[in-house]
Formats: structure tokens, C-alpha cells, sequence
């Protein structure tokens, strides 16, 4: 593996790299998420318990969409809750822009003290994970239950479930007064190629795949949001054992609100008449609230 410098990153709204391990048949994503996620979380103010899975959620998203190769395609994440005091998270990812959302009943979340479990904070959740392929390649959906301790381990089990795929996610926040610093990694076995036949028997005790799940689980939470420690540095503190380790520079991250006055024309001119009148104030105005950035948009009849 060729090292790069361990220089500190340069200021960043956030930055992701992609990289495989050939001989062990194995790719990855690192994301760290800096002024692009306090821009997302400035929408609302989210109490602490709230902003950490957000953060947490946006960092997944991220990952999961960087490995969509297609330009256009989209991965969303949406938490479905019964019983919890989160009512709704959704997030997506489309080609580096980012957007997510967390309504939560207050009175509810106050009950539950300041480092709540994922169950106190879903109740008897599901997080369904949609990707939008681009170029007319399709659209699929897993639905798996929101359990263990993150939102990370819901979605390894996305992956070996619906996907049959061995993951490995690890993820870190970190907060500072208002700004707030996210990051994490995956790491996949791919035995088969990135794309092609299923792979009906994947095995999470496969010799190469416990290899570098091994290494890829050594990677601590301080190292994934230490700003003096680039993304280079940590894979290769990770696998700098490996014969070879191919490094791939991937889309800068920004906020990606894709609100507008056109598009929400757009939406509600395929809503029937009597629908949009309902929607109408005195005026003759629909007001339309963006909720992911906390925008008002005034739609004149």
C-alpha cells in the first residue's frame, strides 16, 4: 500500500474515501462529516440524545449511498417506530448531497435521561433501507428491526440479510458546544465481485472475511473523529499489512436540501383541485414546510 501524508484534512464540508483490499476480495467506505452536518442540524435545535443519532444516521446514509456508483442514484434511510419517543428519522444521499430529519415527541424524550437506549428511543422499531438505482436499474427495499445497541448493527444486519453481503460498520460522534463532528467506516466481503451472481452463501466465517473484519474493528472512536488524523492515515494504521490497498478520492459531502419553489409546484400540481383548495389559507396560498431545513414556501394559487 502506498502511504499518503497524515497531514490534517483540509477544511471540509465532509469527505469520503473508497477502498478495496484485492486479495481479500473486500471493499470500503470512511466518511467524516464536518461543517456539512452542523449546516444539516442548524435546520432544528435538536436536543443531545437527537443530534447523536442523527449524526449517527447521516453517517450511514453516507456510506451506504457512496457505494451506488451511478450518477442520480439515491439511498434513503427511514426509521419506522412503535411505542418510542422518536416519531420519525429519515435521511438520503444523492451523489454527495445530504439531507436528514428526526420529529420526537419532547415530553417523551425528557423521561428517558441523557444517554437513552435505541430501544427507549424506537420502541419497536424498523429501519427500512431503499436504494434508487440510476439508468433504469431499479429500485429495492430492505426492512430489518431496529435492534441491538446503534443504528450501525441494524444495518449490518441489512446487509447480510437482504443483501448477503458480510458488513462491518463502525461509526463515532463527537459534540462541542454547537459544532459537531461524525465519521465511520464500512467494510464489506465481496467474494463474488462487486456485481453479479448472488451470493446465497456468504459466510461471516469466511478466513479472509474474519481477516479484515478483525482489523477493520480495531479502528478506535477517537481515531474515526480526530481532525489531526486524516482519512488516509487510518486505513492505512488498519491494513498497512496488505499487499495491496487501491485508495479512491470520492465526492465531497454537502448539505443537500433540494427544496424549491419549482419543485414543490411540481408536487402539488398532481394533486387533484379539491386537494389543493383544502391546502389553500384566506389568501389563496399554500404554505409548504420543508422540514429537512426548516423552510417556509409560499405557493401562490
Amino acid at each position: 500500500m502506498t502511504q499518503t501524508s497524515p497531514a490534517t484534512d483540509e477544511t471540509y464540508s465532509g469527505r469520503t474515501l473508497g477502498f478495496t483490499i484485492p486479495s481479500r476480495d473486500s471493499r470500503g467506505r470512511i466518511v467524516r462529516l464536518d461543517r456539512a452536518l452542523d449546516e444539516i442540524l442548524s435546520a432544528h435545535e435538536y436536543p443531545a440524545p437527537i443530534t447523536h443519532l442523527l449524526a449517527e444516521a447521516l453517517v450511514l446514509a453516507t456510506l451506504m449511498g457512496s457505494l451506488l456508483k451511478d450518477d442520480g442514484s439515491q439511498v434513503t434511510m427511514q426509521a419506522q417506530t412503535e411505542a418510542g419517543a422518536v416519531n420519525l428519522l429519515v435521511c438520503d444521499y444523492r451523489g454527495g448531497e445530504l439531507r436528514g430529519y428526526v420529529d420526537f415527541d419532547e415530553a417523551r424524550l425528557s423521561e428517558l435521561g441523557a444517554n437513552p437506549s435505541l430501544f427507549a428511543l424506537f420502541g419497536k422499531g424498523y429501519l427500512a433501507i431503499t436504494f434508487d438505482v440510476a439508468k433504469g436499474r431499479g429500485r429495492y427495499q430492505g426492512i430489518v428491526p431496529l435492534e441491538g445497541e446503534t443504528l450501525a448493527e441494524a444495518c449490518e444486519t441489512y446487509f447480510y440479510q437482504s443483501e448477503q453481503v458480510p458488513t462491518l460498520i463502525r461509526t463515532a460522534v463527537r459534540s462541542e458546544g454547537d459544532n459537531c463532528l461524525a465519521a465511520g467506516m464500512l467494510v464489506q466481503h465481496l467474494p463474488d465481485g462487486e456485481e453479479g451472481r448472488e451470493r446465497l452463501h456468504a459466510r461471516l466465517d469466511h478466513p479472509e472475511w474474519e481477516h479484515v473484519a478483525i482489523l477493520g474493528g480495531s479502528v478506535k472512536y477517537d481515531e474515526l473523529v480526530d481532525p489531526e488524523l486524516s482519512l488516509e492515515a487510518i486505513i492505512w494504521r488498519l491494513f498497512h499489512e496488505e499487499d495491496e490497498v487501491r485508495i479512491e478520492r470520492m465526492a465531497t459531502v454537502e448539505k443537500g436540501c433540494r427544496c424549491s419553489v419549482e419543485h414543490y409546484v411540481d408536487v402539488l400540481s398532481k394533486f387533484p383541485e379539491a386537494d389543493r383548495q383544502e391546502m389553500r389559507d384566506e389568501n389563496g396560498i399554500i404554505v409548504v414546510d420543508c422540514a429537512f431545513c426548516s423552510r417556509k414556501f409560499p405557493i401562490e394559487a
